[in-house]
């Protein structure tokens, strides 16, 4: 085979945990693209149909994030075999492999696998709280085995399948945007690293609320902790979701 790519969107760092899971499992040239980068010129990312690809992007309510999927259209598949991965917070993926599929179709690239895997939720943390756990590493680690001996196979059985529906369900984002407390130092670094830049250079403690998308990476990478969202909305939210996040939701592995 040609390079390995490991292509991810992952504000809070559940995505990129997944994929590098699954990227383990082969021992050639590696490259990491991140997505959340808004100055790097995707559209100079060039594949070969001997690279493979892994592509992973979390579930935001059961779709793939507006911005990954700008940003993954403008990549250059050349027929790169694609893993595709969604990560999804203990609830459910719904639309997103096949939204996901059907952006990498348009780009050029070969869907040969999917993965759906379970990480800790990046607002309510409670549920899913620790994953991907041992048991979950065991698990995507296997999947990656089977993905490659597939490949190395040939993948010769087309394009992997993969659930949801067309049209995709809706989705109009949520209502946490978050902002900083009295504890912020102004160092910028949540305004120099927002994928969609929502948060301004010259007054980081705030947030423009129209651009935001809730994505929790500022919450991530906030230094002192400062940033967070609205405890009462938390609490709610919550309470909401208590039932559809509850027990445990488990990984699962797509093949043609």
């Amino acid at each position: 085979m040609g390079k390995l790519y490991i292509i991810y969107f992952s504000p809070t760092g559940g995505t990129k945990k997944a994929a590098g899971i699954i990227g383990s499992a082969w021992d050639c040239e590696k490259e990491e693209i991140d997505l959340l980068n808004p100055d790097r010129d995707l559209s100079k990312c060039r594949f070969g149909g001997d690279d493979v690809c892994i592509v992973a992007v979390p579930s935001f309510g059961g779709r793939v994030p507006g911005t990954a999927l700008e940003r993954l259209a403008m990549l250059q598949g050349g027929k790169a075999s694609a893993v595709l991965v969604a990560v999804y917070g203990n609830r459910d993926y719904e639309d997103t492999l096949l939204e996901l599929k059907d952006t990498l179709d348009g780009a050029g690239f070969f869907c040969a696998a999917a993965v759906a895997a379970v990480a800790e939720h990046s607002i309510i943390h409670k549920f899913g709280e620790g994953r991907p756990d041992d048991r979950d590493k065991s698990e995507l680690a296997a999947y990656a085995q089977r993905i490659r001996k597939h490949l190395e196979d040939g993948g010769s059985k087309g394009e992997v399948k993969v659930p949801g529906s067309r049209p995709y369900r809706e989705y109009n984002g949520v209502p946490m945007k978050p902002a900083a407390d009295k504890s912020c130092i102004r160092c910028g670094r949540c305004a120099k690293e927002c994928p969609v830049q929502a948060i301004p250079q010259d007054d980081p403690a705030g947030v423009d609320r129209e651009r935001c998308i809730s994505c929790m990476h500022c919450i991530a990478v906030c230094p002192v902790k400062a940033r967070h969202n609205n405890k009462l909305l938390l609490s709610a939210a919550a309470q909401k979701m208590k039932k559809s996040c509850g027990g445990r939701k488990e990984n699962q592995l797509f093949l043609p």
